[in-house]
C-alpha cells in the first residue's frame, strides 16, 4: 500500500481504493472473530472431563475478548464507510476448531485454539503492514488486538505443554491456614 499523499486522510475520496483494500481485510478479521466465538462456545460447552475444565474457563473468558475483537473491526469498517456483513455473507474455514469427538479429546482443542490464534496473528501483522502509513488509527486499533491473541497464544501453548508432558500441572491451594499443593 502507498503512503498516504501530504495528510490526506484514509476517508478522502481519491484514496478509496486503499481504502476498499483495507475494508477487505478488516471484513475478513471480522468474520474470523464471529467464527472463532462460534467455535469457543462450543468448545467450552461440549468437552468432558476434570483435566477440560482449565481450558472450558479459558475459552468462555475469551469468548467475550473475541466478540469485542469482532465489534472493534464492525465499527472500523462502518467507520471507513463500509457496510458491516450479515450472516448470509458468512462462509465457514476454521475446520480445526470443530468440536472433537470425543468430547474427552481437549488436546484437540487446545491446538484449534493455537492454530485459530496463529491464523489471526499472521492476519492481524498482514492489516498493520498494510496500513501503517496508509491508516494509522486501524494500524494502532489491530495493533493492540494482536496483542491479545497473542496471548490467547501463549496461554494455550502452555496448556498443550502441560498435556504433552503427561503430567498435570501442580496449583497452590489456599486452605486457610493450611497451604497445601493439589493436582489441578
Amino acid at each position: 500500500m502507498t503512503p498516504p499523499s501530504s495528510g490526506t486522510s484514509i476517508l478522502d475520496d481519491s484514496r478509496s481504493d486503499e481504502r476498499g483494500e483495507i475494508l477487505g481485510l478488516l471484513e475478513q478479521a471480522y468474520w474470523m472473530e464471529i467464527e472463532t466465538v462460534m467455535s469457543y462456545i462450543a468448545n467450552s460447552i461440549n468437552p468432558d472431563g476434570v483435566r477440560a475444565q482449565e481450558i472450558v474457563r479459558s475459552l468462555q473468558a475469551d469468548i467475550q475478548e473475541e466478540l469485542g475483537h469482532a465489534m472493534q473491526f464492525a465499527n472500523r469498517i462502518k467507520e471507513l464507510y463500509g457496510v458491516v456483513p450479515g450472516s448470509m455473507q458468512f462462509s465457514a474455514e476454521q475446520s480445526y476448531l470443530q468440536p472433537p469427538e470425543p468430547t474427552t479429546d481437549i488436546v484437540s482443542v487446545i491446538k484449534g485454539v493455537i492454530e485459530a490464534e496463529s491464523g489471526a496473528i499472521h492476519h492481524y501483522a498482514t492489516i498493520i503492514e498494510k496500513t501503517d502509513e496508509a491508516d494509522p488509527v486501524t494500524a494502532d486499533m489491530v495493533t493492540a488486538i494482536l496483542h491479545d491473541e497473542e496471548g490467547h497464544r501463549r496461554l494455550f501453548e502452555g496448556f498443550l505443554r502441560e498435556y504433552d508432558s503427561g503430567r498435570p500441572q501442580l496449583e497452590h491451594r489456599d486452605r486457610g491456614h493450611d497451604d497445601a499443593l493439589v493436582a489441578g
